[in-house]
């Protein structure tokens, strides 16, 4: 059966006290919203809606940077989730399959949960809601139940006494096939305490068109819906237990579990350590094998097997460190390749360069790769030897097994095996330091009395 995905994204999230849309605050490094379609994206949906309000277009850039070919349905007015819904009917037209309703703001639906909707749909039933056994109910919509079946939901705002005391809860998430969906939402009214289209109000509609409605079940924890700045820091506290928790399950030692912070697209290696106070922002994947030392900063990065990292090092957007590659404390990789077992281990910036199988790059060496304008790249050679604190002027290339002295300025090509020293001649004046000592000293002491 083929599936559709609507995503809702259209609220404003005003309890987040912020100009930022709700669903553009970020969870594990990426947009709330960004969770709810790769929960979706495992039932290989044929399409894909994302329903924008507030921030319509900032909203949309984001989902587009993601997947271009995700379709934007726009709520101009936000009058209820039946209403949100149904402005996806235009992008689904002629869909012939089941669709998935999920919501930006609830980042922890699990692919098994949908699974196990898709096969209560078909079962025949035609609506299949999530619901949740509420510790605690609170304002949650009520899932009304007659054995398996379930009747109607009920919102808080119009419940009764008797329909308060349930306590198995309305998700919201809702799979159901297109045209009966799409058929029960011309049929919501806005008849209720809040004058708002209801989407639940479908399953009281189905069943009165002789349509079934049945419930699967989920652990509360992962319906959690974020509204407000507190919400979104628990939810990233537990989004980094179940990280650190897979992590640990696939065979990666972490010294301290609770110091290390993941992004949602980390892919951490077999037999991987991570000392303790790491940080993985997007676009991060480390092979089997490699060292994650303490006090590191990694996005945007691959590091190769056997590969070492830190302690205190950084590593910037198309950092590619290969197979035994070394990069040490105090050193920032950009935009660069570190060959098989190459080491940059102290005090350095490697930015736009290629460096060589088995270079070595000495302490404070700088690739001067930006003008202001323009950015160039630097090319080491393999077995190069980098000595401490070379500017290297790109762009530039130093061939295969060349050596730069220490504090040398490298503007010009290195050949292979050649020696380049582009530093200034030492000049020694015996016996001078003691009367620039006291020029010194007599220059402060006149500045003082003239103040």
């Amino acid at each position: 059966m083929a599936t559709a995905l609507i995503v809702l994204a259209a609220g404003q999230g005003t309890r987040m006290n912020s100009d930022l849309p709700k669903v553009l605050h970020e969870l594990g490094g990426v947009p709330l919203f960004a969770h709810a379609l790769a929960s979706g994206r495992t039932l290989e949906p044929e399409r894909t809606v994302l329903v924008v309000g507030h921030g319509a277009e900032a909203v949309a850039k984001a989902a587009h940077e993601i997947d271009p070919h995700i379709a934007i349905a726009d709520q101009t007015e936000q009058l209820g989730t039946g209403h949100a819904v149904a402005q996806a009917k235009l992008a689904l037209k002629d869909f012939e399959g089941d669709v998935f309703v999920l919501y930006g703001d609830t980042p922890f639906i699990r692919a098994e949960t949908l699974d196990a909707m898709e096969i209560a749909r078909e079962e025949g039933n035609a609506v299949v809601v999530l619901g949740f056994e509420a510790e605690d109910p609170g304002r949650y919509g009520r899932l009304v139940m007659k054995g398996h079946e379930l009747t109607r939901i009920v919102e808080f705002k119009d419940a009764t006494e008797d329909e308060l005391d349930i306590t198995l809860c309305n998700s919201g998430v809702i799979c159901a096939d297109a045209t009966v969906l799409f058929d029960l939402l011309d049929a919501v009214s806005n008849d209720n305490a809040s004058g708002e289209y209801y989407l639940t109000d479908i399953v009281e509609i189905a069943r009165s068109r002789g349509l079934s409605a049945t419930v699967v079940t989920c652990p509360e924890d992962e319906t959690l819906g974020i509204n407000s700045r507190p919400e979104l820091a628990d939810a990233e506290s537990l989004f980094q237990d179940m990280c650190r928790g897979e992590a640990l399950e696939n065979g990666v030692t972490m010294v301290a579990p609770e110091t290390v912070f993941f992004s949602a697209d980390t892919v951490i290696g077999r037999d991987v350590v991570i000392e303790p106070n790491v940080v993985f922002g997007p676009g991060v994947t480390v092979e089997t094998g490699a060292r994650i030392r303490a006090f590191s900063h990694l996005e945007g990065a691959h590091v190769g097997g056997d590969a070492v990292v830190g302690p205190y090092a950084r590593l910037r957007p198309g950092a590619e460190l290969d197979a035994g590659a070394k990069v040490g404390n105090f050193v920032e990789i950009k935009n660069a390749q570190v060959g098989i077992g190459a080491k940059v281990n102290h005090l350095t910036y490697i930015g736009d360069a290629t460096i060589g199988e088995g270079a070595n790059i000495g302490a404070g060496t700088v690739t001067c790769n930006y003008n202001g304008f323009e950015k160039f790249h630097t090319e080491i050679g393999a077995r190069a030897f980098i000595g401490s604190d070379t500017m290297l002027v790109a762009p530039v290339t130093v061939g295969a097994g060349a050596i730069t002295g220490s504090g040398s300025v490298i503007t010009q090509d290195v050949p292979a095996d050649a020696l380049a020293l582009g530093r200034s001649q030492q000049v020694v004046k015996e016996g001078a330091a003691p009367r620039l000592f006291e020029l010194y000293k007599r220059n402060k002491k006149n500045r003082q009395q003239e103040t």
